[in-house]
């Protein structure tokens, strides 16, 4: 008569024995030897559309700032106009840093589609200079603004002016801070994959926000200085 009782050591060879005999499996090789790969289920330019989606939604946040603009850009409030209050040569060479910066960041690209690491780098880094020499520019505009008196609180046209010109200043610093990481992202890890496709991302938000400064400059500078 066989023994039926509960054989501890018994059980606990057969569990390592299964233990073993799904190793195979969990390393990438079925039972049989044979070889499979895990595939990852993420779609194809996923994060670029994603990204796209968000500029999209962006471009309405600038929609409804420059629409509250044309409503207000009149309301002076006996206050100041735009044609006393612009310096355009200041807002020209300002404009002048923000669209060379966006052929710099092309030059970036360029070189990351080389596979140049360096160049790429180098070509950001002076894209982040430029970008950091058109908030200087803008600060400073601001500064003066509010020194003389006119500040967002003034009238519909100051607050409308504040509003705009200070949302895309913003963006700009946003797209600093995202800059300078990446450029420490491409420090440790080169142009991987990941990398070129934040490269990617940034390139559109990056001349997205010029096109919107070409939109202010034209509707808010170069307007408001006409009589």
């Amino acid at each position: 008569m066989h023994d039926m009782s509960f054989n501890p050591a018994m059980a606990g060879a057969a569990a390592l024995s299964r233990q073993d005999d799904r190793a195979p499996a969990e390393a990438g090789q079925a039972l049989d030897g044979s070889r499979f790969h895990v595939v990852e289920h993420h779609p194809h330019n996923g994060t670029l559309l994603g990204f796209w989606i968000y500029l999209m939604s962006d471009c309405l946040v600038f929609a409804c700032l420059f629409a509250a603009y044309a409503v207000l850009g009149r309301n002076y409030a006996g206050g100041p106009s735009g044609a006393e209050l612009f310096d355009l040569p200041l807002v020209a060479l300002n404009t002048a840093f923000l669209l060379l910066s966006s052929i710099t960041y092309g030059f970036s690209m360029l070189a990351a589609q080389g596979r140049s690491k360096p160049a790429t780098m180098l070509w950001l880094a002076v894209t982040g200079l430029l970008g950091a020499a058109f908030i200087g520019l803008e600060l400073t505009e601001f500064a003066h603004l509010i020194h003389e008196g006119a500040g967002p609180q003034r009238s519909g046209f100051l607050t409308a002016f504040f509003a705009l010109v200070g949302t895309h200043g913003l963006h700009v610093s946003f797209g600093l801070v995202w800059l300078v990481t990446l450029l420490f992202q491409l420090g440790k890890h080169g142009l991987v994959p990941e990398n070129r496709r934040r490269l990617t991302c940034l390139s559109m938000f990056w001349h997205f926000l010029d096109v919107v400064w070409i939109g202010v400059f034209t509707f808010v500078y170069l307007m408001g200085v006409l009589p």
